[in-house]
């Protein structure tokens, strides 16, 4: 941590699955295995297996941490946790808010701690960044009572991240995180926006679930609660059937039959209008929730673009700013061209709002929460 540099990374997908497939870039490169893999203890030790065979070598004894990302904190967690047996349980009991999350979640945490009996684990919220908004920000307009007894508010998702690159974005500035406004665009199959004012969010554009917010791969972001009523009576769709709609057959998907966006653009260039109407729509969002959170912090000092779109997509980057030149955000075409694996100014000189694509790191964020608070706690 000294350094902050990767020995090791690696994957394990499809767990459960007919076929898994774990992937370890270690001292030796690359090693890709597909098997069955059945659950997460067995993924586990498939890649202690790795680590083994093609290191680093792991001695318990030296590990300072085991860091888990955890989607959904709720209300409960402000901040990383230590995991005990009541954390645990506190995760699983948060499964409602996030039914896709948290049970995979402590399948996942269960795994760690039988192999690292000795080390502590961390649990790093995505919700946590997030707990800083206010209550004008983070209540929706519904009973109270209702509200109060279902835990019913804004939480928001990719805390990590936001709070990474917003904090990092000051750091491109020379200044501190306490100095500065930044809008976070984090952009990839899934989406959100934050408002980070001083260091601290004031808003976030995901809700009670991922769902909510700007335009995704597959998900609707915001839509009319009438609509489902609509399909209800209408369309006879049951609760599951409009689940599946918002999550699984909406937002790019929906519009335009793609979810990765190199296939809506090809689309776009071979003259397919239905593509070109759900890039607008898409732009659309982004330059709404600007402007809103521009309104909401007074002045902006930066808008940071992240995530596999955010980094890698210069034309989404350039239309979404397109016509904002007024709000003093201006970017270079030059410098915006192409992807970017470094942080990267994209606006012009004189843009009186910098505009940066900053690569997101999540696993490093964690890792500093993770010995930031063991250290913490032993002292």
């Amino acid at each position: 941590m000294a350094s902050e540099q990767a020995l090791a990374t690696g994957i394990v997908e499809r767990i459960g699955l007919e076929v898994g497939r774990a992937k370890h870039e270690g001292l030796d490169g690359e090693t890709v295995l597909e098997r069955h893999v059945a659950d997460h203890e067995e993924g586990m030790a498939i890649v202690l297996s790795l680590f083994a065979e093609h290191g680093p070598q792991i001695d318990e004894s030296r590990l300072v941490a085991v860091g888990h990302r955890i989607v959904q904190g709720g209300s409960v967690f402000a901040g990383p946790a230590l995991v005990d047996e009541t954390v645990q349980q506190q995760i699983a009991d948060l499964s409602p808010l996030a039914p896709l999350h948290n049970p995979a979640h402590v399948a996942g945490l269960t795994a760690a701690r039988h192999a690292f009996p000795n080390t502590p684990h961390v649990a790093v919220f995505d919700t946590s960044f997030h707990q800083t908004m206010p209550p004008a920000a983070y209540t929706y307009a519904i009973d109270r009572d209702l509200a109060d007894r279902y835990a019913i508010r804004r939480y928001g998702a990719h805390g990590t991240s936001h709070k990474f690159v917003s904090r990092h974005t000051a750091e491109l500035l020379g200044k501190d995180p306490a100095e500065v406004n930044v809008i976070v665009l984090h952009l990839g199959n899934g989406a959100s926006a934050s408002a980070v004012q001083g260091g601290r969010c004031i808003d976030t554009s995901m809700g009670l679930t991922p769902l909510a917010g700007l335009v995704m791969g597959s998900r609707s972001g915001d839509i009319d609660p009438a609509v489902l009523f609509h399909l209800s009576r209408e369309a006879g769709m049951t609760t599951d059937d409009l689940d599946n709609l918002l999550n699984r057959r909406s937002g790019m998907l929906g519009l335009s039959g793609h979810t990765d966006m190199r296939d809506v653009h090809d689309a776009v260039a071979a003259g397919d209008e239905r593509a070109r109407t759900a890039l607008e729509v898409y732009y659309h969002r982004l330059r709404t929730y600007v402007g809103a959170y521009y309104a909401h912090l007074g002045h902006v000092d930066a808008i940071a673009f992240t995530a596999g779109i955010g980094e890698n997509d210069d034309i989404v980057r350039e239309n979404s700013m397109a016509g904002l030149e007024h709000l003093g955000i201006v970017l270079d075409l030059e410098r915006n061209a192409g992807r970017k694996k470094t942080d990267t100014l994209i606006s012009t000189d004189d843009s009186p709002v910098k505009v940066f694509v900053v690569p997101t790191n999540e696993e490093l964020e964690i890792a500093r929460e993770s010995v930031a608070l063991v250290t913490a706690s032993q002292d």
